[in-house]
C-alpha cells in the first residue's frame, strides 16, 4: 500500500465538512478535542469527561465519532471516554504517510494512546471499528484492558453474499433513492435523513480511502487474543450471519462474553433497549 488517503478535490471536501459538522452537533460538547500526530498522521480524538478508567470508541466505516452520540452521555458521566475518527478515513484525522499492512493500522491506533498517555484502556468498537479493537487486540495489545465488540464485521464471519449483491450496484448508480433502501436493509429502519447516516454518506462520496483491505484474523490470532472481551451481535443484522458469527467467536474465544440482542439490526444503538443494553455492558467490563 503506497498510497494515501484524501478528498476527491476541493468541493467534495467542502460538501464533507458541512455534512460532518451537522453530524457532531448532534454530540455533546466536548471537553477536550485532540490532534494527535502519529506515525502515520494526525489523528483526531474527542474526550467526554474528565475522570476515570479511559473508554475508547471506534466507528464504524466512514461513520466518524458521530455515531456515538447517544452513547456518550450516559458513558461519560463515570468516564474519561474518548471517540476518534479512524486514520485513513473520512473524517477530521488526517492521513499523512501509507499504511503497509494491517499491523501498522493497530501501531497507528498505539501511537494515539501513547501520545495521550492512556494505559488500561477499553476499547469498543461498531461494525469495522469492532475488527479494529480485535486487530489492537491481536498485534498491539500492550495498553488495553478489555475489548467490546458491536456487531463487528470480517471477525469471526464473512460478509454476506447480499452485502455484496446489494451494495455494488448501489455503489456504482450512486443515488439516493437506492442508498436509502440499501442503510434501511442494513440498519434495520430507515435512518438516512439523520446527520450521522448522511456523513457516511459524504463520506462513501467524497472520500478516496487507501488502507489495506480489511481481512478476517486467522483461527490461530483469534485464539491468541488474552485481553477480555465482550461481544454483541445483532439478531437481525443483515451484513453477516449472526449466530454463526457468535458462535465462532465463544468457540475460538473461550473467555469471550457472547449475547445476541435479538431485535437489533447491525446498527446496535438505534434501539433505545439495545443502547441501554450496550452501557450496560460497557460499564459492567469497565467497573
Amino acid at each position: 500500500m503506497q498510497k494515501i488517503g484524501g478528498f476527491k478535490n476541493p468541493a467534495a471536501e467542502k460538501h464533507y465538512f458541512a455534512a460532518y459538522d451537522r453530524a457532531m452537533a448532534e454530540c455533546p460538547d466536548p471537553d477536550a478535542v485532540f490532534d494527535v500526530e502519529t506515525h502515520h498522521g494526525t489523528t483526531r480524538v474527542y474526550r467526554y469527561g474528565n475522570d476515570g478508567t479511559p473508554i475508547v470508541l471506534l466507528p464504524g466505516l466512514m461513520a466518524t465519532s458521530a455515531c456515538f452520540a447517544t452513547l456518550i452521555p450516559a458513558l461519560a458521566e463515570r468516564h474519561s471516554v474518548y471517540a476518534i475518527d479512524t486514520l485513513g478515513e473520512a473524517g477530521r484525522s488526517v492521513h499523512k504517510a501509507p499504511f503497509k499492512d494491517i499491523r501498522d493500522r493497530a501501531s497507528a491506533l498505539n501511537d494515539v494512546f501513547e501520545n495521550l498517555g492512556l494505559t488500561d484502556v477499553h476499547l469498543v468498537g461498531g461494525s469495522t471499528g469492532g475488527w479494529h479493537a480485535v486487530n489492537q487486540a491481536i498485534h498491539a495489545p500492550g495498553r488495553l484492558a478489555s475489548i467490546g465488540l458491536l456487531d463487528a464485521t470480517t471477525v469471526s464471519a464473512p460478509f454476506s453474499r447480499r452485502v455484496s449483491w446489494y451494495g455494488l450496484p448501489v455503489a456504482v448508480l450512486d443515488n439516493d433513492r437506492l442508498w436509502r433502501r440499501f442503510v434501511a436493509w442494513t440498519a434495520g429502519e430507515d435512518v438516512l435523513d439523520q446527520p450521522a447516516a448522511r456523513l457516511i454518506l459524504a463520506g462513501i462520496r467524497c472520500y478516496r480511502a487507501r488502507v489495506p483491505f480489511q481481512v478476517r484474523p486467522s483461527e490461530a490470532a483469534l485464539r491468541s487474543i488474552e485481553v477480555p472481551t465482550f461481544a454483541l451481535f445483532g439478531g437481525r443484522s443483515v451484513v453477516h450471519d449472526p449466530v454463526s458469527a457468535a458462535t465462532r467467536l465463544e468457540s475460538l474465544i473461550p473467555h469471550a462474553d457472547v449475547e445476541i440482542l435479538p431485535d437489533a439490526g447491525h446498527y446496535l444503538y438505534l434501539r433505545p433497549l439495545d443502547r441501554d443494553r450496550i452501557i450496560e455492558r460497557v460499564l459492567g467490563r469497565v467497573g
